[in-house]
């Protein structure tokens, strides 16, 4: 598709498609589709993250939506999988999410959930995108009789805090010390608010965004900072969010990040310790470190793989009918409460975990051995199919040659941002090292990227 990648429409504010005129039509685009599949339904839930530009495309998109007859509620900055739980809970037609996640301020773009707070599936977006590009006819708009309204909603919040403290059971958390980093996003408010109205003692950084500050040395991209504090103030862990907080990345007691393959691990352990995973297995990505495959395979734990994006980890997970699962980057998928990769969420479960065991985040985390990785990202401007590049294929063919079972590359085109990324993964080091040199040298050589 020409403008939905892997997690929705992204660019960069006030260029194409991230301005107010592709928003509007956004707006009329997403009332035509999803109003033809049901007409019943009039109502969309519209959120945004903590970025400047966030106001500029939410006035353009709640015209596009009343234009066409649809109502709009806006409860202000919110995590994107609070949208996802308001767009179910309120009987809305879809959710729309106004984020670029972990990008820079200067990014934005658009996350849209259906009825279900489900992400739209390819049919969808391919629809909604043939509208917005005047492919597939002309978007549906309204007599003014029947024009819209737009609603402030004042109890947005409260909806979600006491349904993410729900989903852990409301457990107490007094006796942990806990740094919580917001990077400045969504998450800036609510996220220090739930872990201290569950009994912790809560440090919090990242948490005043000013439209221009959103994952600037901070948050889920910047982990040592809140390892940092972790060490300063004692704490037991430390928490840090991307912008729209779908994501978390954790460090342990000492002030050091734990891999999201760890905390996959440790999850998978636990929820098959409770009875909660169904059917024994676990999705993950293909970014996923062949370690994890290990480690499940001795506690006799099925993992399937599927290709990058959370989206495809919820497919698997909703065609198998299974529970968790998620991706290294700090997307967990806890099936059985949520619809889509929830940091907030999944910190409460992890937190939940600690307590059940009596066990700091170290020692759950000592469940997996990694295999050294290295994974590097180029910027390129342009994006050719890999197998149209020889010197690039032909070092591919021999990097698997020579690993047999030993390790692993994965080369492949950001879906959100114009780069290339060159993973590597291989039981030795020294071969990692290696091998990602002559990755960079074939990308560098035919790609041109610096």
């Amino acid at each position: 598709m020409k403008l939905f990648g892997t997690d929705g429409i992204r660019g960069r504010a006030n260029e194409f498609p991230i301005t107010p005129e592709v928003s509007l039509s956004v707006g009329q685009a997403v009332a035509t589709v999803l109003r033809n599949s049901d007409p019943r339904r009039n109502r969309v839930v519209v959120g945004k993250d903590t970025r400047i530009s966030g106001y500029m495309l939410e006035t353009a998109l709640t015209a596009g939506l009343v234009s066409s007859g649809m109502d709009v509620y806006l409860p202000g900055p919110l995590p994107t999988p609070a949208i996802a739980h308001l767009t179910k809970s309120m009987g809305c037609a879809a959710g729309i999410m106004l984020t670029a996640s972990h990008n820079p301020f200067e990014d934005n773009g658009l996350k849209i959930f259906g009825p279900d707070g489900f992400k739209l599936n390819d049919e969808l977006e391919a629809k909604i995108e043939g509208h917005i590009l005047g492919e597939e006819g002309e978007t549906h708009t309204v007599p003014p009789s029947e024009i819209g309204k737009a609603y402030r909603i004042d109890d947005a919040r409260g909806r979600y805090i006491e349904y993410a403290k729900q989903t852990a059971d409301n457990i107490p958390l007094h006796g942990l010390k806990i740094v919580v980093d917001c990077g400045n996003g969504a998450a800036w408010f609510i996220a220090p608010l739930i872990f201290r109205e569950l009994g912790a003692e809560v440090i919090k950084t990242g948490c005043t965004p000013d439209g221009l500050n959103i994952n600037d040395d901070c948050g889920a991209l910047h982990p040592e900072h809140a390892g940092e504090l972790v060490r300063a103030h004692g704490a037991d862990l430390g928490i840090s969010f991307d912008g729209d907080a779908d994501r978390v990345i954790f460090t342990d007691a000492s002030g050091t990040p734990v891999s999201g393959d760890r905390i996959l691990a440790l999850s998978a352990l636990a929820l098959k310790e409770q009875g909660r995973l169904r059917g024994n297995t676990i999705a993950v990505t293909v970014m996923s470190n062949l370690g994890l495959h290990d480690a499940m395979k001795q506690h006799g734990i099925k993992v399937l793989t599927t290709a990058v994006g959370d989206r495809n980890v919820i497919e698997a997970l909703r065609a198998n009918n299974h529970s968790f699962g998620g991706e290294n980057s700090g997307h967990l998928i806890f099936a059985d409460h949520a619809t889509t990769g929830d940091g907030i969420l999944s910190a409460l479960q992890v937190l939940a975990m600690m307590k059940r065991r009596d066990a700091t985040l170290a020692e759950l985390a000592n469940c997996m051995t990694e295999f050294p990785q290295k994974l590097v990202n180029l910027p390129v401007s342009s994006k050719p199919p890999l197998e149209t590049l020889p010197e690039l294929s032909r070092t591919i063919a021999d990097a698997e040659a020579a690993f047999g079972n030993s390790g692993r590359q994965l080369i492949r085109y950001s879906g959100t941002e114009n780069k290339i990324r060159i993973l590597v993964e291989h039981r030795e080091e020294k071969v990692v090292e290696e091998w990602t040199g002559r990755f960079i040298r074939a990308v560098q050589n035919e790609l041109g990227a610096a």
